[in-house]
């Protein structure tokens, strides 16, 4: 088997440049979350509250578990969280 270069771990996961690209925006913004409420240094209980999610919800957030946001409802747990969000386009290599 040749070795084969990726840009990001999500080039050598998924299977198109389309969903790399989505995983990518998911997993920088649930990174931004998970720094926001760590910053908070509340309990989950009150942080799950601020962000208008269950406590199972946020632990999910909490953990990584990227497979369960959306790149929508994460952009929408942005403002509650106090963060802003860009894009940034430019043209493909």
């Amino acid at each position: 088997m040749d070795a084969q270069d990726f840009e990001s771990v999500w080039d050598a996961l998924e299977d198109t440049a389309a969903q790399a690209a989505n995983m990518r925006a998911r997993s920088a913004l649930m990174i931004a979350l998970r720094g926001r409420v760590e910053a908070w240094g509340v309990a989950q209980a009150e942080a799950a509250r601020r962000l208008g999610l269950t406590q199972p919800r946020l632990n999910d957030l909490l953990r990584g578990r990227v497979e369960k946001f959306s790149l929508d409802a994460l952009v929408n747990l942005a403002v509650p969280a106090g963060l802003s969000v860009r894009i940034e386009i430019d043209a493909a290599a």
